[in-house]
């Protein structure tokens, strides 16, 4: 009860809560140019649909069907709250912009980014906040192809606060070790982008075993976590079933 009444709080606090007179259904606000999310069609939404919204705007996306949206009017109708249906932890690569590659619009997905897209204290609390807080459903750690992050921690790279940065990828390419042939560099494509999915699925599982408050989302039915990969040559979102954490396997 006590958790309850602080999430109830948080949300109330830094959420907002604006509520709309639009009439929207779970399954058209998506490909509404004008509606944003109301706390209505966002608590009429399972994990699972999320996911498949997630995967369903990203073929929209890459087939070049993007929804002609109305961000200005999406803009004057979150001015007084959100109700996102997802979070999304990327890197800060600027040819991965979560709600575009989503074809998501104003007030629709949380986006935590930093550079080789780890999990860290200050981005743990922020994902219980769109979690717990705000009521996503949905967090999916967005690795990418060619990313500079994992091929500057395959080399070793220093540079300012960059060294630490870059250190939280460290365990990803201890964990490739020797499985990859050739030489353990960014100029092995084959082994940095073994390294880039070996961070993605350790990121997942470090999520939800570092904080109690998104295991028990999970747990209880609320959230589901996945990995993905976005190919930054052809648009596509990749999504890593294997990587997948859900109510049904969160105890295996």
């Amino acid at each position: 009860m006590t958790f309850r009444l602080f999430t109830l709080a948080a949300a109330f606090v830094l959420a907002g809560c604006a509520t709309s007179n639009a009439q929207v259904t779970s399954t058209s606000y998506d490909y509404d140019p004008v509606i944003a999310l109301t706390a209505e069609t966002q608590a009429a939404l399972t994990p699972e649909q999320v996911l498949m919204r997630l995967k369903d705007g990203n073929e929209r996306f890459v087939a070049g069907e993007a929804v002609e949206r109305d961000f200005m009017g999406q803009v004057a109708q979150t001015a007084g709250g959100q109700f996102p249906m997802a979070a999304i932890l990327g890197c800060i690569d600027s040819r991965v912009p979560h709600e575009i590659v989503f074809d998501k619009g104003v007030g629709d997905i949380f986006s935590a980014r930093v550079a080789g897209n780890f999990v860290n204290t200050d981005i743990l609390g922020s994902l219980e906040f769109a979690t717990a807080a705000a009521g996503s459903k949905v967090i999916v750690v967005l690795g990418h192809t060619e990313c500079g992050a994992v091929k500057g921690a395959c080399d070793g790279v220093e540079l300012g606060n960059l060294t630490a940065t870059l250190a939280n990828i460290a365990p990803a390419i201890y964990a490739v070790g020797d499985m990859v042939p050739g030489e353990r560099a960014s100029s092995n494509a084959d082994y940095v982008q073994a390294v880039a999915h070996e961070n993605v699925e350790m990121t997942v599982r470090n999520m939800v075993e570092r904080s109690p408050i998104m295991h028990g989302l999970v747990e209880s039915g609320d959230l589901i976590v996945i990995g993905a990969m976005h190919d930054v040559a052809t648009g596509e979102v990749m999504f890593m079933d294997d990587t997948m954490i859900t109510a049904a396997n969160i105890n295996n």
